[in-house]
């Protein structure tokens, strides 16, 4: 078919921010109450709340379980952790907890009860608002309560927090008083940082993990083992894994009481199985350079599951995830069949079926049902339905590029692609580079409508995983380490030339964009005299811009002392906390940037890239700040997400030279 010729940049495309606004996010959480399975679901046209979603095992469509503005989401380490539990009962219907982000409270509610409405388990806090929050729970109706994760604010500071495992009554009682929430762990001979309790198949033992300042759960991790007295007292606690430089990611039950974990151990996050009764002696289940778990950066993930049988479900790979069946017995791991190429961090299981969420280059995140005993994979909710004709999605290349150092950094390039247009012989495509955030994270390889928005248009996209980044094995997580500002920024920077040099990308139009530590990346390489001119403009999303400040207090407690693994502890490297920062450099901008923030976020304040403004003033730079009430560490409102690409858009069209009129103009300042 004949194409159309158009500059790059100037294609028309069906797709829409408002339609990237409409698919973004996925399913997370998922979990099987009894033969159902329950997940909760993102909401962008109703505020950016999480729905509750409810699908029986006879077949028909999910339904959600709470109107709005029920929102079924917490603020646990501020990234969140699973948000609801259930349990089955033989009368009356499932037994339902969650936590609601309005006020933090914990709720119970009975679905199938006439007139269901939630009840309170859990009180407001008196010190600070929101200040009591729940996290990763279990419904224990024998013993009628639910144990979970109590992160308590015992003043105004971030940093003036606690972490234990409770247990709270489910009656009801503990609704108007904080006494009755039962703590199960003591912080001062404990930890820092829990996840939720792991109850063994009799009852008699309960696992969790947990870490300390300064590290980071993948830096250095412990699974912990205690008994559960008949009153429901744990006692003897004891370490089971984990150490300074092994990091354990997940751990549960399995039906014969023995505990699985993920450990990195060996630099990769393997299956590991311990037989309490024989001691504490771990095996290695299958050990492989893959990664079986990644970072916890959210409180209740799941990436393995144990089946009745024995048989363990288990996300695993290298660079991306895919979904296998392990025999602990003989190591023999088999994966499901289907398009999938990508699996999320969440696991349900149903007697011999396992649930979870899944993507691939061509198809969104879908809730997807393997039957372990026919082989057969299918999707059971969230069915992918493409919203325009997938001719114009872009065809990603998996790459991967030398450093200057020989270190490898791996990529996906989205190149332009539309089925009626192309560009007039001898141009080359404007490329942004999009750096993931964390930065000890990893962008997987799946169809996003917000990078088809950019690509449908001829302006190609190329996400770095660079230095840092998870599924690569310990060895590549560790590049990062106080190397951050230079590992992250000559990766993205290695990769931009690389495209240009071979002649995929235009030289003279390449952007750089990301958000969180993303956005620290992109300010750093427009403020780094190493990268200077190498990129015409930037997109910087709620970032990191004041070390000396974020490490000082100006963030949460979670992150509060990250900076000692990515730059190095203050007091012996203070020269590096001025040198990196890219607001002590922000009269070196040398190119137009955009700076999108949300006004209550409180992991990296709005008052850094105020700073930063101010420092930039009289570069003669032109740049753009567009903030939103409202949202937080991340856009989930359908008007914010709209708002925000429109203007990335437009920045791109103005600094590239780019001639189109159907986006509002973005008004750039000098």
């Amino acid at each position: 078919m004949a194409t159309l010729q158009a500059p790059y940049g100037s294609w028309p495309s069906p797709i829409d921010a408002r339609l990237v606004a409409a698919h973004d996010g996925r399913p997370e959480y998922l979990n099987a109450v009894g033969t159902e399975i329950w997940w909760t679901e993102p909401r962008p046209e109703e505020g950016g709340r999480r729905a509750l979603m409810r699908l029986s095992d006879t077949g028909g469509e999910a339904v959600s379980v709470l109107p709005p503005p029920w929102n079924v989401r917490n603020r646990v380490i501020e990234y969140g952790g699973q948000p609801w539990a259930g349990a089955p009962r033989a009368e009356g219907g499932p037994l339902v907890v969650f936590t609601h982000f309005g006020d933090q409270r914990l709720y119970a509610v009975e679905p199938d009860a006439p007139a269901a409405e939630p009840r309170p388990l859990t009180p407001i806090s008196r010190v600070v608002p929101g200040g009591l929050r729940w996290c990763d729970p279990v419904v224990l109706p024998d013993r009628g309560e639910v144990w979970c994760v109590l992160e308590e604010f015992t003043g105004p500071s971030q940093i003036e927090v606690r972490r234990v495992l409770v247990a709270v009554p489910l009656d009801g009682s503990a609704a108007e008083d904080r006494d009755r929430v039962r703590e199960l762990t003591d912080q001062s001979t404990g930890s820092r940082f829990v996840t939720g309790p792991r109850v063994s198949p009799d009852g008699r033992r309960v696992a969790w993990i947990a870490w300390d300042h300064p590290a980071m759960p993948w830096d250095s991790s412990f699974a912990r083992v205690a008994d559960v007295s008949a009153e429901g007292v744990l006692t003897s606690a004891r370490t089971l894994a984990g150490g300074p430089k092994e990091s354990v990611a997940q751990l549960e039950w399995a039906a014969d009481g023995t505990l699985l974990y993920t450990s990195d151990a060996d630099g990769w996050w393997n299956l590991h199985r311990a037989d309490l009764s024989a001691g504490t002696r771990a095996t290695p289940l299958c050990p492989r350079e893959e990664e079986f778990g990644a970072g916890i950066w959210k409180i209740g993930q799941r990436w393995f599951a144990p089946l009745p049988n024995g048989l363990i479900a288990t996300i695993h790979g290298r660079g991306s995830m895919r979904l296998g069946i392990l025999d602990p017995e003989t190591g023999e791991l088999v994966d499901g069949t289907g398009p999938w190429t990508e699996w999320a961090g969440t696991l349900a299981v149903s007697g011999s079926r396992v649930v979870s969420v899944a993507a691939s280059p061509h198809s969104g995140y879908e809730v997807v049902e393997l039957d372990t005993c026919t082989g057969h994979s299918r999707v059971i909710a969230g069915h992918h339905h493409d919203p325009v004709d997938p001719a114009h999605y872009p065809e990603p290349r998996v790459r991967s590029f030398t450093g200057p150092d020989g270190s490898e950094v791996h990529a996906h390039v989205y190149p332009p692609r539309h089925p009626e247009y192309s560009a007039p012989p001898g141009e080359l495509p404007p490329y942004v580079v999009w750096a993931h955030g964390g930065p000890n994270s990893r962008s997987p390889l799946v169809l996003d409508l917000e990078i088809a928005y950019f690509t449908s248009r001829g302006i190609g996209v190329v996400e770095v995983n660079y230095g840092g980044s998870t599924g690569y094995g310990r060895h590549y997580r560790d590049r990062l380490r106080e190397q951050w500002g230079v590992v992250d920024v000559e990766d993205c920077a290695t990769v931009a030339r690389a495209l240009a040099e071979e002649g995929t990308a235009d030289r003279a139009r390449l952007a750089i964009r990301g958000g969180s530590a993303g956005g620290w990346t992109t300010a750093s390489s427009l403020t780094n005299p190493g990268t200077a001119g190498l990129y015409a403009c930037g997109t910087i999303q709620f970032p990191v811009l004041d070390l000396e400040a974020w490490g000082n207090g100006e963030t949460h407690d979670f992150e509060s002392r990250y900076l000692e693994t990515l730059i190095g502890p203050h007091a012996e490297v203070p020269e590096r906390y001025r040198e990196r920062s890219p607001l002590l450099r922000a009269h070196q901008v040398d190119a137009p940037f955009l700076i999108l923030q949300g006004l209550d976020d409180v992991i990296c304040l709005p008052i850094q890239c105020e700073r930063f403004l101010e420092r930039a003033k009289g570069t003669g730079v032109p740049n753009a700040c567009l903030t939103f009430a409202g949202e937080g560490h991340g856009f989930r409102r359908a008007d914010t997400i709209v708002t925000a690409v429109e203007a990335e858009l437009s920045l791109y069209v103005q600094s590239f030279g780019i001639t189109r009129d159907d986006i509002p103009r973005l008004g750039l300042e000098s």
